[in-house]
């Protein structure tokens, strides 16, 4: 069979699985499975990079195949699957599915994006990517069920808010900005930093700002690392 089957990718196929298994759930209104399999395909998403990156001979071909398998199986996880299971919810309103659309739009350009961009990261450095830029669609995979268990407390508003987070999610991935938390002996090593990281040489990073733990988060730093 065509493709890369170690254990670098077996996550990414379990959370593709999933999701699949979610989809024909929702459409036979058995959301609260629906609703687990969303949120195991989130906890699949979150290591399946870590644990690629722990094997250290991986070839180029495999690197690049990782990257495009994990944003396709994104696509249909945290894209389709979200969209059948809101549809299913309720979202069927004739403004309603302009909304569905555009969360599908946007989360593919940002995926597309995001392909290109960390494809020429890596090729730029062996780093490990240490921020996203903006609300990664992956994010639907926390927020939906957690909307979903707070359903009851919505009083009979839930559609509206089921709405309002499509929408948001969708909208979000361009405009957030992000904070980086770093160990440092100085600012200056920290702008040195910034200077050369990889998305600032791409020019996706329009501006930063280096301030004190206590004045960028307001609490004091407990742990250091070792």
């Amino acid at each position: 069979m065509i493709g890369f089957y170690d254990y670098t990718v077996i996550l990414t196929y379990i959370s593709f699985a999933s999701s699949i298994s979610g989809i024909f759930l929702a459409t036979r209104g058995h959301f609260n499975w629906a609703i687990f399999c969303l949120a195991f395909s989130g906890l699949c998403d979150m290591f399946d990079g870590k644990i690629a990156r722990t094997k250290k001979n991986r070839t180029e071909d495999e690197k690049r195949f990782g990257i495009q398998i994990d944003s396709l199986c994104d696509v249909v996880c945290f894209g389709v699957f979200p969209i059948v299971l809101c549809y299913e919810l309720g979202m069927t309103h004739f403004y309603s599915i302009p909304i569905l659309i555009f969360y599908g739009l946007a989360g593919v350009i940002r995926l597309g994006y995001f392909n290109v961009m960390e494809e020429k990261r890596q090729n730029e450095t062996s780093e490990n990517r240490k921020y996203y830029q903006g609300l990664p669609i992956t994010s639907m995979s926390v927020a939906l069920p957690l909307l979903f268990v707070f359903a009851p407390l919505c009083r009979g508003y839930f559609l509206i808010w089921l709405h309002l987070l499509v929408l948001a999610v969708g909208v979000l991935p361009e405009s957030l900005s992000a904070l980086i938390v770093c160990y440092a002996n100085s600012a200056d090593e920290v702008r040195a930093f910034a200077k050369d990281d990889p998305y600032n040489h791409a020019g996706l990073i329009t501006s930063f700002e280096v301030e004190p733990w206590m004045v960028a988060v307001g609490l004091p730093a407990i742990v250091k690392p070792q």
